[in-house]
């Protein structure tokens, strides 16, 4: 699986199609185990400079401190309310059929979930040799 480089995947943080090569690193992007974590990092791209920007502005420290946590966390908020949504058109601009990444994630946990109740199963359903 070939990775984009910085360049790219500041593009691909704000929205640019990444090329064909990389198709299975943005599946993965999207559907790993911390593929949360991964969102909310590429939105911290937009945000973040942002928030720089207003600290900039004229007036008490306490104001501006004020203004970029209340921007922050609406901005935060809203990204995260359509994380899911915002995966799946990533996914749809990438090529992907629509809910690729649902269906991929949800593959992936029922695998973890029956691999849970088995060892589950096997630790304390065994039958008793009393």
């Amino acid at each position: 699986m070939e990775r984009p480089g910085v360049l790219r995947w500041l593009g691909y943080a704000v929205g640019v199609r990444l090329p064909d090569r990389y198709d299975d690193w943005a599946l993965h992007d999207a559907t790993s185990k911390h593929w949360r974590a991964r969102y909310v990092l590429r939105s911290s791209v937009g945000i973040v400079p942002l928030c720089a920007v207003w600290l900039l502005l004229p007036g008490s420290i306490w104001l501006r401190l004020s203004l970029v946590l209340m921007a922050a966390l609406v901005a935060y908020f809203y990204s995260c309310a359509y994380m899911e949504e915002s995966i799946e058109h990533r996914l749809g601009r990438q090529g992907f059929p629509h809910n690729t990444g649902r269906r991929v994630r949800a593959e992936a946990a029922e695998a973890a979930n029956a691999e849970v109740t088995a060892r589950y199963l096997a630790r304390y359903r065994t039958p008793s040799a009393g």
